[in-house]
C-alpha cells in the first residue's frame, strides 16, 4: 500500500471549472447542496419537534 503525500495529491487532482452538463463540478455542487439540505431538515426537527411528514402534513 502506497501513501500518497500532499504534493502527489496536488499534482493528479485537476482544478475544477464551473461549466454545463454532467460533470465533476455539477457533482461537487450537488453533494454540497445536499449536505446543506440534510443539515437543514435536522434543525428544523430540532426546533419543531416534530419529524418532516408531520411537519408537510403527510402524516
Amino acid at each position: 500500500m502506497t501513501i500518497k503525500t500532499q504534493t502527489d495529491l496536488k499534482t493528479t487532482t485537476t482544478p475544477v471549472e464551473p461549466s454545463f452538463g454532467w460533470n465533476i463540478y455539477a457533482e461537487q455542487v450537488n453533494g454540497r447542496f445536499a449536505m446543506v439540505g440534510f443539515v437543514l431538515l435536522l434543525l428544523l426537527e430540532l426546533v419543531t419537534g416534530q419529524d418532516l411528514l408531520t411537519w408537510l402534513g403527510l402524516r
